[in-house]
């Protein structure tokens, strides 16, 4: 099963890596880490060796847009209530 998009063909990698002991399993994070717990090495390679060529970003439903969607967001409240902070100590 290929990948559909690029950040899964490098999740997948990256999953790979820590599979076959050439990165830690601890600097993984988010869908790598699941990759990697999920699915076997054989999976992991058939999704890394997907080309990138012609893959969208992302794909819709994935959760990684989401997940940066939900860090712009909090990182744009954060800096309204720093703003707010400002202006009243003036």
């Amino acid at each position: 099963m290929p990948a559909k998009s690029k950040a899964q063909q490098k999740a997948a990698g990256a999953a790979l890596a820590a599979k076959r002991g050439d990165a830690k399993k601890s600097a993984l994070k988010g869908a790598s880490k699941q990759m990697y717990e999920s699915m076997s090495e054989q999976q992991l390679d058939e999704f890394a060796s997907t080309k990138r060529k012609g893959k969208p970003n992302y794909v819709e439903g994935s959760p990684i847009p989401a997940k940066k969607a939900a860090r712009k967001k909090a990182a744009k409240k954060a800096a309204a209530t720093r703003a707010k902070k400002r202006s009243k100590s003036r």
